[in-house]
């Protein structure tokens, strides 16, 4: 089971209106179940360095099927998965990243989210979650 595109295509209109109401210009992506890219939208204005983090943000979500912030508790030194940012060729171990599931609770892809605070980030990729449940 993976996420659809009209889905993706909801939760990013759910991050980018939960972006607008705070104040704050993001890049916002989804990717299914196989963590392929889905949906993506760059807000204009939004950072271009962070274009890239938003994909690996839900990329990161996916592989793992945790949010992003939980693996970087994770990957502190001396954490059971110190210096795990460093595989996959490159992930992103701070919030802003969540896997979406379907009603069963199943896993079928994830949202990332940056251009701002990582408080933000994590509020507006939560705002997408939202929209799907």
């Amino acid at each position: 089971m993976s996420i659809t595109l009209e889905q993706a295509e909801k939760a990013v209109q759910a991050a980018k209106a939960k972006a607008t109401e705070i104040g704050t210009l993001m890049n916002i992506a989804v990717v299914d179940s196989g963590a392929n890219l889905t949906a993506f939208v760059r807000m204009d204005g939004a950072w271009l360095g962070s274009l890239d983090i938003s994909q690996k943000k839900a990329r990161t979500a996916r592989y793992f099927d945790m949010p992003t912030g939980e693996i970087g508790k994770l990957s502190q030194p001396g954490g059971p998965l110190y210096n795990i940012e460093h595989s996959n060729g490159g992930l992103i171990t701070f919030p802003g990243g969540i896997p979406i599931k379907n009603n069963s609770g199943e896993i079928i892809g994830a949202i990332g989210v940056s251009g701002s605070t990582v408080d933000n980030d994590h509020t507006v990729a939560q705002a997408g979650v939202d929209a799907l449940s």
